[in-house]
């Protein structure tokens, strides 16, 4: 693929609000003795500038390993967020046009301040693999710009020798032998020291483990790289599902249930039109596309893309809040106009505090298989829960006949009678479940009692396009969430 929009003029970046070095820098070939040879490019980053910008240098024959030292002067508000951010990435020879995985070499965002690349190993973040001739590019994203903005400097050093030996993937297989169809609870969106987690692969494993989890999810900011290593780690009762959170200005959103090494672009906002185009290569490879944290509060959080062109919708991510409560009103309102986007729940842990399988999701699959627990989720075969102590069943019935549960499909008249029955065990006493129509519709509610537990039966009128349910800590439906489930569905079609 070529970069017929990254040539040499659009590289020196002489637009307003830019200064910088970015000229393309030519190193010149490994002479006697010289192990290394260093390059630095400066500049500053200020006012209304595009998203990403391209430092172009040569790599000559001879080059082993290339390592990257950059800095800038971000401001902290000490709330989370930070201005005057620059993130950091690397593409190589075969160029950096939108989804051209093959010239993808890593991505660190603003997480890390130095990265190396050889033909045998990588910063996490980072793809190890051949150091080819040619002409690189750095990727900076200036971010939240306030004031004078931000200076920047990024010291490459190319480094000569003799060749180390080839990496070898080492990816987590896609099944777990003898897992039959069941429910099984999972966390999809994680994250390691692959990104912007502190936690490493092993200590996340342990974590789970722990939580009573039987599934992850990797999803760490815009890199394939830990995708290619859990299989050295995973033990053999374990799944590991690769993935990716694409971390775009305009929100974020899960590609889950990709072959290992597959890469996903994020360079781009919702008035480029090209959110369809990923969601989809996600779709062809048997992935699914997840919009992450639609309402939390923070630069490039919020979700900007509407909902067409996901699959999912994640609305409950870490401990339950106002912002949880905004994305369940929303996807209440798709559901009720005709709309369904399955309901997801993560923990989007970074670190042991944030404890992953807060929230979960409980997945109806055939097997314990990336292909069947994606397919659970394209369902909405699912539910949701704080932890895996709460324990959840969700049917119903019509004429006695063979009871279904969430996301499936039980036709029925108007004038017909179903039966619907939740059952809630290891929630707290008093703890409030309530059946959920169409708009304002309720169908009955029921409270825990001391051994944590409730059992709520009701009939719901035949021809209602869904019923679904909520468990909270109290009968208020703003108070917090402990469990929520995907709809059964019941009339004869989605129209």
């Amino acid at each position: 693929m070529t970069d017929a929009h990254l040539d040499r003029r659009a590289l020196l970046l002489a637009g307003a609000g830019v200064a910088t070095t970015a000229a393309l820098v030519t190193f010149e070939p490994a002479s006697a003795g010289v192990r290394k040879r260093t390059k630095v490019f400066k500049g500053r980053f200020r006012g209304n500038i595009p998203d990403w910008h391209y430092l172009p240098f040569t790599v000559p024959h001879g080059v082993t390993r290339i390592s990257v030292k950059y800095s800038f002067e971000p401001i902290d508000t000490g709330y989370g967020t930070s201005f005057n951010v620059v993130d950091i990435g690397i593409f190589d020879n075969a160029g950096a046009g939108l989804g051209n995985a093959k010239g993808f070499r890593g991505w660190s965002g603003g997480a890390r301040r130095s990265f190396s690349i050889s033909r045998t190993s990588a910063t996490p973040g980072y793809l190890a693999g051949p150091i080819t001739p040619g002409r690189w590019r750095i990727a900076l994203g200036p971010y939240q710009l306030q004031g004078a903005g931000t200076p920047y400097r990024v010291e490459v050093t190319l480094h000569f020798g003799e060749r180390g030996p080839k990496f070898k993937p080492s990816p987590a297989p896609t099944s777990v032998p003898g897992k039959g169809a069941d429910w099984y609870r999972g966390d999809l969106h994680v994250h390691t020291v692959h990104s912007d987690g502190s936690q490493t692969q092993r200590e996340v494993l342990k974590y789970a483990k722990a939580a009573r989890l039987d599934f992850i999810g990797t999803s760490e900011h815009n890199t394939s790289s830990a995708t290619r290593t859990w299989g050295r780690m995973v033990p053999r009762d374990f799944l590991v599902i690769s993935g990716e959170e694409v971390t775009t200005r305009s929100g974020h959103w899960l590609a889950t249930g990709l072959p290992a090494g597959t890469w996903i672009d994020w360079r781009y906002r919702p008035e480029d039109g090209k959110l369809a185009r990923f969601t989809e290569q996600v779709r062809s490879v048997g992935g699914l596309s997840i919009a992450a944290h639609p309402n939390q509060v923070g630069g490039g959080n919020g979700w900007g893309f509407g909902f067409t062109d996901v699959d999912a919708i994640e609305v409950w991510n870490g401990p339950w809040s106002g912002d949880d409560q905004t994305t369940v009103a929303q996807w209440h309102a798709l559901l009720s106009s005709g709309t369904f986007k399955p309901a997801v729940g993560n923990s989007d842990t970074h670190k042991q505090s944030q404890q992953i399988g807060l929230a979960q999701t409980i997945v109806r699959a055939s097997s314990l298989s990336t292909s069947a627990i994606i397919a659970g989720y394209r369902g909405g075969h699912s539910w949701i829960a704080g932890s895996s102590a709460v324990q959840l069943e969700f049917t119903a019935t019509l004429n006695g006949g063979t009871p279904v549960s969430c996301g499936d499909r039980l036709p029925s008249l108007i004038g017909d009678p179903v039966a619907v029955r939740l059952r809630v065990t290891g929630v707290a006493t008093g703890c409030v479940a309530t059946l959920i129509g169409p708009g304002t519709a309720t169908y009955g509610t029921a409270t825990a009692d001391a051994a944590g537990q409730l059992v709520l039966d009701a009939v719901v009128p035949g021809g209602t396009a869904f019923v679904r349910a909520e468990v909270r800590q109290a009968a208020s439906p703003t108070d917090p969430m402990v469990a929520l489930t995907n709809p059964i569905f019941l009339t004869a079609s989605a129209g």
